[in-house]
């Protein structure tokens, strides 16, 4: 009998060692924008790119947001031809042009925030991660994009693990709270053209994992004319504090195309419950000013919400539509109190279909 108890003891202590090794080999995190960031992660421009009949519109748009991030933090800059690229930042004082890391590496397009791998810690140390980037759902050809973070990591730019991940999704698609909350919208994330073996429930497991996430907030409705993305929730709605979301209220007028999505979106924002079962904190910015493009007058997805938050500030996209850019600004500021609000205009960029937290991808201290 004696035997026999130390066994089970011995086996219950066993197991119990076991399933705390096992947790802790999985601590994973994905850290909230506004924490502490280390870099921001850009991919320049190039007469290769869908920017080519662009390039003297949006490159001082470029300029513009990497100057601004160079007061808070450092840059790195995937781009052509790195002398040509430095060029273009002579004006910069000393301190802020050391803060760029000019990286030469071939690209298809710009949109860092979903070629550019996603950062997570895993009891403490960096993970990035690789998802795979195949254009918005094979909309557009992406396979040099797709290996710009292989590339950084070989020649020694990302400190880190980086896992490669067989799994389709953008960076655009995902917001986080930095403590286990997913905002994402169903739309996006079950689009057949991007993960189609996958049921909702594998595809909400796997992003689970993925982040250390224990809840996904889904947003079922919203969505913008021109959008390329399927509605990442970063052009529709945005964690700003663990309590608080900013987010595109529905237009004025009721006869806009937008208006029924938005308005639902709404509703569901108003129902969504923190981790602590309160309702959020809502903040709304105004319905952006209605964009066309000149030549085959194509709406573009102008929006407010497509904000970068960095180290003490916050980079918000205008419009020139001076009115709305204010009371974006100030709504923001809100969200905010203690960051600088700084607007940059970011018409040029919507020109391609997405604004300001699309060209960008902060890693995390």
């Amino acid at each position: 009998m004696q035997k026999k108890y130390l066994f089970n003891r011995q086996g219950c202590l066993f197991y119990l060692l076991s399933m705390s090794e096992n947790m802790k080999k999985k601590s994973r995190l994905l850290p909230a924008e506004w924490e502490e960031q280390a870099f921001v992660q850009l991919t320049f421009p190039h007469q290769n790119s869908d920017w080519k009949d662009d390039l003297e519109l949006v490159t001082p748009v470029f300029v513009e947001i990497i100057t601004q991030i160079t007061h808070f933090e450092n840059v790195l800059l995937v781009c052509q031809n790195k002398l040509e690229t430095e060029k273009l930042f002579v004006d910069l004082d000393k301190k802020q042009f050391d803060k760029i890391t000019f990286v030469e590496i071939d690209s298809n397009d710009t949109w860092a925030r979903d070629h550019g791998a996603i950062t997570v810690l895993e009891n403490g140390e960096k993970i990035h991660l690789d998802f795979t980037f195949n254009g918005w759902g094979n909309k557009f050809e992406a396979s040099k994009d797709n290996l710009i973070t292989k590339k950084l990591k070989k020649e020694n730019y990302l400190k880190g693990k980086v896992e490669q991940i067989d799994f389709v999704l953008e960076g655009g698609s995902i917001e986080s709270d930095g403590k286990g909350t997913i905002l994402t919208t169903s739309e996006c994330l079950l689009s057949k053209e991007r993960n189609p073996n996958f049921t909702r429930e594998e595809i909400e497991i796997k992003v689970k994992n993925y982040f250390g996430a224990n809840r996904i907030l889904w947003l079922e409705n919203g969505e913008l004319e021109g959008d390329d993305t399927d509605a990442h929730v970063d052009t529709l709605a945005r964690l700003c504090s663990e309590d608080t979301i900013c987010y595109v209220a529905p237009p004025t007028d009721k006869s806009d195309s937008h208006y029924s999505s938005l308005k639902k979106m709404e509703e569901e924002l108003k129902n969504l419950k923190t981790v602590d079962n309160n309702s959020y904190k809502l903040i709304p910015l105004p319905f952006a000013p209605a964009a066309y493009h000149e030549e085959d007058n194509r709406r573009l997805p102008s929006t407010y919400a497509n904000f970068l938050i960095i180290n003490e500030a916050v980079l918000v996209p205008t419009y020139e539509k001076l009115e709305l850019d204010n009371l974006a600004l100030s709504q923001i500021k809100k969200a905010f109190p203690n960051r600088e609000i700084i607007g940059i205009n970011c018409l040029p960029i919507i020109r391609q279909h997405g604004s300001l937290h699309c060209l960008t991808m902060q890693f995390p201290k």
